[in-house]
């Protein structure tokens, strides 16, 4: 494929950065690509397309992290853990971030009926049962914001791990898709915020993004970690086999991976938790983004 060429896997390793443009560029392809082919309802077509044009990259620098870790002699360690996969970490996570702000740009500055249309499943999870969103304004107790907050993401952090343990690098759709989520409703939030009080969207989007942004780290981090555990035992299992000495290296290493995703996890429902009960600002944004829909 032409694209994976723009950016070789080498290049990305050493100036990760780099991936947030080629993550806000796939997902504009992405977009159009399933605005054109399926007119009807685009929203899951964009994220699968997104999902495909980043598979050979991310496949190619997998297979770069699996024989790393494979000719590792040593116990792990956090610092062998990020010298060996920061590179690939941080990848992932300017991709997601790529990916958030192109729909969240999307959701802002596109007409009304086109953002419907486009991101019709991602809309469609907006409203007080999602934590980002709104359910800050519901009078739970702390606790229980906190343990549905981690309840959720928990079960997205599973569903990450066995899909990149059974097929690999698939596990970028769920990235993909979470990322997307964000933006979009990010976005609309913003938009309808700015709308009811005649000011600036993208001034709305500054301020809801310094606020979210620590937790929103934090989640993505604990997906794309539990992606790469579950994608690099899946590669270690096919080229060592499951009873080999350097597969059960491998597999103790990631191990340390997920329970390192584990705690991002749990650090960021409490973050999460935080934030919607003591930040004002958020709440007055959110407030007057679900004004504007009444």
């Amino acid at each position: 494929m032409v694209l994976e060429h723009l950016f070789p896997e080498e290049w990305l390793e050493k100036k990760s950065y780099y991936a947030f443009l080629l993550g806000a560029g796939y997902s504009i392809i992405g977009v159009l690509f399933s605005k054109f082919l399926f007119p009807a309802d685009p929203a899951l077509p964009a994220v699968a397309f997104t999902s495909l044009l980043l598979l050979p990259e991310l496949y190619k620098m997998f297979s770069i992290e699996e024989k790393q870790q494979r000719s590792e002699k040593k116990s792990f360690m956090f610092r062998t853990f990020w010298k060996d996969n920061g590179d690939f970490f941080r990848v992932y996570l300017f991709l997601f971030l790529g990916i958030l702000i192109v729909y969240s740009l999307a959701a802002m500055l596109l007409p009304s009926l086109s953002v419907n249309t486009l991101f019709k499943q991602q809309v469609a999870l907006r409203g007080p049962g999602f934590a980002a969103a709104g359910q800050a304004t519901i009078n739970y107790s702390n606790n229980s914001i906190f343990w549905s907050i981690l309840s959720n993401n928990f079960w997205v952090l599973v569903a990450c791990f066995v899909v990149a343990l059974l097929a690999g690098d698939g596990a970028v759709f769920l990235i993909v898709w979470n990322a997307s989520v964000w933006g979009t409703i990010f976005g609309l939030t913003a938009r309808n915020a700015a709308f009811f009080s005649n000011s600036n969207p993208i001034g709305f989007f500054l301020i809801i993004l310094a606020i979210v942004l620590p937790h929103v780290l934090l989640e993505g981090s604990s997906y794309i970690l539990a992606a790469m555990a579950g994608g690099l035992i899946s590669k270690g299992a096919l080229k060592e086999g499951i009873d080999g000495k350097r597969f059960g290296r491998v597999f103790k290493d990631n191990s340390f991976i997920l329970l390192l995703a584990f705690a991002c996890l749990v650090l960021g429902a409490i973050v999460e938790t935080f934030v919607l009960n003591h930040s004002s600002k958020y709440n007055e944004i959110i407030r007057l983004s679900f004004s504007a829909l009444k």
